[in-house]
């Protein structure tokens, strides 16, 4: 007989793109491979920066590992904080190639699926508690049209529509250059964000004069 599956959380970063040697998202998720958040084991994955091909090893993850919540993390180049993304929408439209060479334009993620997506994570939970420990962070309204807004439509459309994911809740994290903040700081952050997805179910209103 099988034991009973460890609780676990699903934590994705890329691997580099556009000629880069390093893709922080990543570093930043693989430092926290095997720890524990709030009772849960993090399991940490790089995907491809390839459009399509990065969607079937999120999905094979998802197999493997049957995950309480996920939490995908890429690089947003020119970014000045942590961008905790609200909404995943259904198209691709690349201003340059993936890692395979495809730069699709104007193509769905998933053909006739929903215009857009919003996180099922407290995203106002999140930000709150980065911003009281003094870290960079903004709550963002658009992942863009690359592979980061594609992985992001693609969980939040497998949460949504397959069964066997049923009360799994997922969302996504852009993360600045190192140069911006620096890898320790990305760690905790992306800790902290972990404890607090996991955590919260219900998000909170931003108090007054909160900066979003």
């Amino acid at each position: 007989m099988g034991g009973v599956r460890e609780p676990t959380v699903l934590l994705t970063g890329f691997d580099p793109f556009g000629g880069a040697s390093l893709n922080p998202s990543w570093l930043a998720v693989q430092a926290l491979h095997g720890r524990l958040v709030a009772g849960r084991r993090v399991v940490a994955a790089r995907l491809p920066t390839v459009f399509d091909e990065s969607l079937t090893q999120l999905g094979a993850l998802l197999d493997a590992h049957a995950p309480e919540l996920v939490l995908c993390v890429g690089l947003a180049n020119g970014r000045r904080a942590m961008s905790i993304e609200r909404v995943a929408i259904n198209l691709n439209d690349a201003s340059l190639a993936d890692n395979q060479g495809a730069r699709p334009v104007d193509t769905p993620v998933v053909p006739h699926g929903p215009t857009a997506y919003f996180s099922s994570l407290p995203v106002k939970a999140m930000l709150l508690a980065l911003q009281k420990q003094g870290l960079p962070v903004e709550l963002s309204q658009t992942a863009g049209t690359f592979v980061c807004n594609h992985v992001f439509y693609g969980l939040m459309h497998t949460l949504a529509t397959d069964p066997a994911r049923a009360g799994v809740r997922g969302g996504f994290v852009h993360v600045p250059d190192l140069d911006v903040l620096a890898l320790p700081d990305l760690v905790g952050g992306l800790h902290l964000l972990l404890d607090t997805a996991v955590r919260v179910r219900a998000d909170l209103p931003l108090a007054a004069g909160a900066v979003c």
